[in-house]
C-alpha cells in the first residue's frame, strides 16, 4: 500500500498538468525549506570553522596533555618518576612548568602577570617559536635571565624586544612573616630582560602570560628542584597516554588533553552552536508549515480524485497516506536541494573565500572559515525530514472521504 500511495503522490507532483496557484505555492514552500536548509548547513559549518581555527591557535601553545595535582598548587616530581613516564611508548617529551601570579615593574608602570617558568624542552613540545612576533624566544642567554611576553602585555607595559632596561618581577615571600613596617621586605624580587614577544591571538595568553626560565621562577618562588605546578606531555596518542600515565602516577593527578585544558571556551562554543541550531530549527519549522496551506488546497482540488479512489476501494487511511507522502516529498526535495546548495556554497567559501570578514589587517583571517562536518549534515537532514513529516501530518489527517 505504501508503494501504491507513493506512486499516486509522485504522479500528483510531477504529472503533466496546468501550472496553477497550488503548484506555485507548493514550489515556493519547497524553495523556502531549501533556503533554510542551506542556511543551516552554511552557518553550522562556519561555526565549526571558527572552532577549528581557535583550536589550531591553542594547539600551538597548549601541550597534548597537561598534568596537575588534584589538591594544592604544586607537586613534587622525582627523577625516577620522570624516567618512568619517559619510558612509556606513548610519551615523546616531558616539560616541567611552574605557573604563578606575579607583579612586574618596568620604569613607571606596574602590572600583574601570569608568570610561566619553563625548561629547555618547552620550545620542542610547543610551537612557541612560530608564535614570536618580535625578537626571539629565549629565557636564558648564559649571563642574564630573559623573558618572552604576550604581545598585548608588552604593549600595555610599554616594552619591546630591543629594550635594554630590565623588568623587575615581584612575588610574596613564601615562608617569612609579614613585615608591616617594611612592606617591600615581604616580596622576593628578580630582574630579567625581554627577549621577544609572542601572539597566540587569544586574550588569555597575549594579555597575561610572561614566559621565563624554570630556575628563575624557582628562585623567585622559593621552590626546590623537584617542585612544579604542571608537567607538560607531548604524545601522538592522548587517550592511550592518559591511561598509561595514570597507572604510573596514580589517581592524585589531573590529566587534561587540549580540549579539557580549554574546557570553558569549548563549552561556550558548543552552547553557541546548540542555540544557533535551535533557532534555525525554529525558522525551519515555520518554513515547513508553508506546506500546510499548499497541501490543504491540493486536497480540495483533488476531491474528485479522492471520490474516484474511494469507489475503486481505497480506504480513507490510504488516501491520507497519499497526501501525507506528497507533502513530505515536497519538503524533502527542498531539503535535498538545500543541502546540495549549502555544500556547494561551503566548498566555494573554503577554496575561494567569497564572503570576507572585512578589509585591513585587524582580522586574523580574511574570509569566514568553513568546516563541513558529516554529523551536522546528518543532523540537518534528519531535522528537516522530521519537521516536514510533522507539518504535513495535520492537513493529511483531515482528508476525509465524502459519502453521498
Amino acid at each position: 500500500m505504501v508503494k501504491f500511495a507513493l506512486k499516486i503522490a509522485w504522479r500528483y507532483l510531477f504529472a503533466k498538468k496546468n501550472f496553477n496557484a497550488i503548484h506555485v505555492i507548493t514550489t515556493i514552500s519547497s524553495i523556502a525549506v531549501g533556503v533554510v536548509t542551506a542556511a543551516m548547513i552554511c552557518i553550522l559549518s562556519v561555526m565549526n570553522g571558527f572552532g577549528v581555527m581557535v583550536e589550531d591557535m591553542f594547539s600551538q601553545f597548549d601541550p597534548d596533555l597537561r598534568i596537575t595535582a588534584k589538591t594544592g598548587k604544586t607537586f613534587h616530581l622525582s627523577q625516577s618518576t620522570k624516567d618512568s613516564l619517559l619510558a612509556l611508548p606513548e610519551v615523546n617529551l616531558l616539560s616541567e612548568c611552574i605557573e604563578e601570579t606575579a607583579l612586574i615593574h618596568f620604569e613607571d608602570k606596574q602590572m600583574p602577570v601570569q608568570l610561566m617558568g619553563v625548561d629547555s624542552i618547552f620550545p620542542e613540545l610547543t610551537s612557541i617559536n612560530s608564535l614570536i612576533t618580535d625578537g626571539e624566544y629565549q629565557v636564558h642567554d648564559g649571563a642574564f635571565d630573559r623573558a618572552v611576553l604576550g604581545q598585548i602585555l608588552a604593549w600595555k607595559i610599554g616594552i619591546g624586544a630591543h629594550f635594554i632596561n630590565g623588568i623587575q618581577v615581584y612575588v610574596p615571600k613564601r615562608y617569612s612573616r609579614v613585615n608591616m613596617m617594611r612592606p617591600d621586605a615581604n616580596f622576593n624580587m628578580e630582574t630579567c630582560f625581554i627577549a621577544g614577544t609572542f601572539a597566540v591571538n587569544q586574550q588569555k595568553y597575549d594579555e597575561n602570560v610572561m614566559i621565563v626560565d624554570l630556575d628563575f621562577t624557582r628562585r623567585l618562588l622559593e621552590y626546590d628542584s623537584t617542585e612544579i605546578s604542571a608537567l607538560l606531555v607531548s604524545t601522538p596518542h592522548t587517550e592511550k597516554a592518559k591511561k598509561s600515565i595514570r597507572q604510573v602516577l596514580g589517581n592524585g593527578y589531573n590529566i587534561h588533553n587540549r580540549y579539557e585544558q580549554q574546557e570553558n571556551f569549548f563549552r561556550i562554543l558548543r552552547i553557541e552552536k546548540l542555540l544557533t541550531a535551535i533557532l534555525l530549527a525554529f525558522i525551519l519549522l515555520i518554513a515547513t508549515f508553508n506546506s500546510v496551506g499548499a497541501l490543504s488546497m491540493l486536497i480540495i482540488d483533488k476531491k474528485n480524485d479522492i471520490r474516484t479512489l474511494s469507489h475503486l476501494g481505497a480506504s480513507e487511511r490510504l488516501i491520507q497516506r497519499i497526501f501525507l507522502l506528497e507533502g513530505w516529498i515536497v519538503n524533502a526535495l527542498g531539503a535535498i536541494g538545500g543541502i546540495i546548495v549549502g555544500l556547494i556554497i561551503c566548498l566555494l567559501q573554503e577554496h575561494l573565500g567569497l564572503l570576507k570578514l572585512g578589509s585591513g589587517s585587524e582580522y586574523i583571517i580574511s574570509a569566514y572559515p568553513v568546516d563541513v562536518q558529516g554529523w551536522d549534515v546528518l543532523l540537518v537532514t534528519v531535522t528537516v525530514l522530521a519537521l516536514s513529516l510533522i507539518s504535513v501530518w495535520i492537513p493529511a489527517k483531515k482528508c476525509k472521504i465524502e459519502k453521498k
